[in-house]
């Protein structure tokens, strides 16, 4: 047997046997491996921490707050899906707009809030109003702190307290 015959016989026989091939133990999931939490290596865990300050969140709110207030785009309230638009919010089956929400006892005082576009949903089909189904928001918990200042005449500093406050994040789709 020459050279070319010899590793075209080693390379059938070997996946003839599955060797190279991985292997499924039985009880064992296909797919890819996720690792456990006692799996994960102490550096990565340290250094995963989305939000890791509460000032880099609230400039992140800030942020959001400031685009919507320089937005150049006209402040639609049509129930209607944009298929060309990337963000997800016109492109769902039950948009929705952002509005500010603005407390002053609050820090920070201004949140963006989602405020649904449809009464129904849009049908897929024919892109029009569905009344049949029902857009609803969709609520979320924000952190944020709260200003406790003495009632006037104030006596004493204002003091904070962190807390979580329910916001609406989106709207979805009921039947």
């Amino acid at each position: 047997m020459d050279w070319p015959h010899s590793l075209v016989f080693l390379l059938t026989i070997s996946i003839f046997l599955g060797l190279g091939q991985p292997r499924n133990p039985k009880g064992k999931r296909k797919g890819p491996w996720r690792p456990g939490p006692q799996q994960v290596p102490q550096d990565l865990v340290s250094r995963a921490k989305p939000f890791a300050r509460m000032e880099e969140y609230e400039r992140n709110l800030g942020e959001m707050v400031a685009q919507l207030r320089n937005s150049s785009e006209p402040a639609k309230r049509k129930c209607e899906v944009n298929l060309q638009l990337w963000l997800s919010n016109k492109r769902s089956l039950s948009p929705w707009g952002y509005s500010i929400n603005h407390d002053p006892s609050r820090i920070p005082a201004d949140l963006p809030e989602a405020q649904c576009l449809c009464l129904g949903c849009v049908n897929p089909f024919t892109m029009q109003e569905d009344r049949s189904m029902v857009s609803v928001p969709v609520f979320s918990q924000v952190p944020v702190r709260r200003r406790l200042c003495p009632p006037p005449p104030r006596t004493g500093p204002c003091r904070q307290r962190a807390v979580m406050e329910t916001i609406a994040v989106g709207c979805t789709c009921i039947f």
